[in-house]
């Protein structure tokens, strides 16, 4: 038999929620952590006023009358975030007569939020390869059949499946370069490189889509060159992404502003940084849509982003490389009055 009094020392210096049910029904302790879950003042109450949610009273129950350990679930919603916890139910024999239950609450809401976020990676890799599989076999499917001796129907089949076969290849590309990334994400970079070039660089590689779009890009430089720990294929996958978004995303006929700047005391970083920052004026994005743009396939008009051969993995991309730096990216934007995306990298090495 355990001693109330030695298991209420125990209890009290567990990490996690406990909570003891003597074999009256009734709670005889709670340690600090099950308070701050469940409430204060809660010892002394019968476990049905205590625990509440049924399929957590249903398992107490079955434990204190079989004396055999069971496991469920409770659900929580602290400060409008709801928390999932495995709850193990064990029987105890204390120095009171009958069979009490000792329960404790492990939080598992970030192992249950990853399960999640798995599922819908796969459900939307799935969606978004799966329209155009479909278009090519109904191609391939009528190019052999209904349209063999089609000459101007080929053609034009060949073009679309060509386009969607471009479009898989680019998703492909780059759910592997978010798994470079995800991967590299905990090492920190400490080679010096010139964000200035990189800058120009991307500028560069994009003047034949600007010159597409007659979108004029403009770089302001505080500083012919400005240094800062990175890698620098990933700095300019994030700017050359930037920009491409701007001078698609801006519209035609538009200038797409690209500033540099060094800030001595960057607040977001606690320290100095270089600034980069991409501004267009297009149509810009409502506010609500902010807070999950970089989100894997979220996008603002999906039609649009398809059209524009968008995969919805950029900014996710750009997300991540920035957090390998230990950067920060800021976007604000409201509707009708273009976007601002910023990035800000630390000049100091780890």
């Amino acid at each position: 038999m355990i001693k109330n009094e030695a298991m209420q020392t125990v209890l009290t210096g567990v990490p996690i929620p406990l909570v003891l049910v003597a074999a009256d029904e009734h709670v005889q302790i709670l340690n600090p952590e099950a308070e701050k879950l469940l409430g204060y003042g809660l010892s002394g109450r019968h476990y049905i006023s205590v625990l509440r949610q049924p399929i957590l009273l249903d398992c107490v129950e079955a434990v204190l009358r079989d004396a055999a350990p069971g496991e469920t679930r409770y659900i929580s919603n602290e400060a409008g975030r709801e928390t999932t916890y495995l709850v193990t139910c064990a029987p105890v024999t204390l120095d009171t007569p009958g069979t009490g239950a000792i329960i404790s609450f492990n939080d598992v809401t970030l192992r249950e939020e990853a399960g999640q976020m798995r599922r819908d990676f796969v459900a939307n890799v799935s969606h978004e390869l799966r329209t155009p599989l479909t278009a090519l076999l109904g191609f391939i499917e009528t190019l052999s059949g209904a349209a063999k001796d089609d000459a101007a129907a080929r053609t034009r089949f060949l073009e679309i499946m060509e386009t969607e076969a471009t479009r898989m290849n680019r998703l492909v590309g780059d759910l592997l370069s978010l798994s470079r990334v995800e991967s590299e994400e905990r090492i920190r970079p400490n080679d010096m490189v010139d964000v200035v070039v990189l800058v120009r660089s991307a500028v560069q590689s994009l003047s034949a889509l600007a010159l597409a779009e007659n979108v004029q890009i403009v770089v302001k430089v505080d500083d012919s060159s400005m240094k800062a720990p990175g890698d620098s294929d990933q700095l300019l996958q994030v700017f050359t992404n930037l920009i491409e978004n701007a001078i698609k995303y801006g519209g035609r006929n538009k200038t797409v502003e690209v500033n540099l700047s060094i800030s001595t005391n960057e607040n977001s970083l606690r320290g100095p940084g270089v600034r980069v920052e991409v501004i267009d004026h297009g149509s810009g994005i409502d506010p609500q849509h902010l807070p999950r743009l970089t989100e894997r396939f979220y996008r603002v008009d999906s039609h649009r982003s398809r059209e524009m051969g968008g995969t919805g993995l950029g900014l996710a991309i750009v997300k991540h490389i920035i957090n390998r730096h230990r950067g920060r990216l800021r976007i604000s934007s409201a509707t009708g009055e273009g976007s601002k995306f910023s990035v800000v990298l630390p000049i100091r090495k780890a």
